[in-house]
């Protein structure tokens, strides 16, 4: 039963941002129907309150970014040039090209995201801005299309709230990181339980909120998936951000974004 509840979550995922790569639009998750998002009102007011910089924005290909972070985890990672960088879910593939930037022509940025429309818009997106050292790969984070111990760094920017498995993701990036690689993740995270109607209701799910995993059980997954050096470190000032997804609700009483950072033992 559970397994079908998880793929049903899955499926709700993939299509509606499977939407969001076919008609451009920007903003979480949520359909206009379901009315669980505020408007983002332009592009760069958007990516500029998470966290990126105007020069950033203007580095990548049009189209790249659909607004759909909590965060800018380019920024916390460090990159150092002939890295190789992995993206779980890289939707529009901002962060990917972002992080090509840093790691070179020596290094390589590989995008993984389950949604075909996105992962077709975003190889077009890398094909006309010449950024031949990104690769953008079809398949789910929790069962990645990458080999062990080929990365050094991953990357995430609001996705993994989304997986209704979040163990078996972590799982799979321990697998793939390299001895000594890390994390470096922005994310939605629960700084308390939350009600029982915003637990079950689909559409906060998809718009990155009822899906969020209590900040103590984080820790926990990450610790015995064996995962060292484990920091998180909510951003409270996220809250006004994430209130204006879901105007009518008091979310932001009980998730906020946060930076998560955890090393694999080298």
């Amino acid at each position: 039963m559970q397994r079908l509840e998880n793929e049903k979550t899955r499926q709700a995922v993939r299509e509606r941002y499977g939407e969001i790569a076919k008609e451009g639009s920007k903003g979480c998750g949520c359909s206009p129907s379901q009315n669980c998002c505020g408007e983002v009102k332009s592009e760069a007011v958007s990516s500029e309150s998470l966290g990126y910089s105007i020069q950033e924005l203007k580095s990548v290909p049009p189209g790249a970014d659909l607004s759909l972070g909590c965060g800018n985890p380019v920024a916390i990672a460090s990159l150092k040039p002939g890295q190789v960088v992995l993206d779980l879910g890289s939707g529009g593939g901002l962060d990917c090209f972002l992080a090509a930037s840093k790691v070179g022509e020596q290094g390589l940025v590989i995008g993984v995201d389950m949604t075909p429309e996105m992962i077709k818009r975003v190889r077009e997106n890398a094909a006309n801005g010449g950024f031949n050292k990104v690769e953008f790969r079809l398949g789910e984070i929790e069962h990645l299309p990458v080999a062990d111990n080929s990365v050094d760094v991953i990357i995430s920017n609001c996705v993994i709230n989304l997986s209704p498995e979040k163990k078996k993701v972590f799982q799979e990036a321990y697998r793939v990181l390299k001895p000594g690689g890390r994390l470096a993740i922005s994310d939605i995270v629960a700084t308390k339980p939350m009600p029982e109607e915003i637990q079950k209701d689909l559409a906060l799910f998809v718009g990155c909120v009822s899906g969020a995993a209590l900040v103590a059980d984080l820790e926990k997954i990450l610790r015995e998936t064996g995962f060292r050096d484990i920091k998180i470190e909510p951003k409270e000032k996220s809250k006004e951000i994430i209130q204006e997804w879901v105007p009518e609700s008091r979310v932001a009483d009980y998730v906020t974004s946060a930076v998560i950072e955890a090393k694999k033992p080298g």
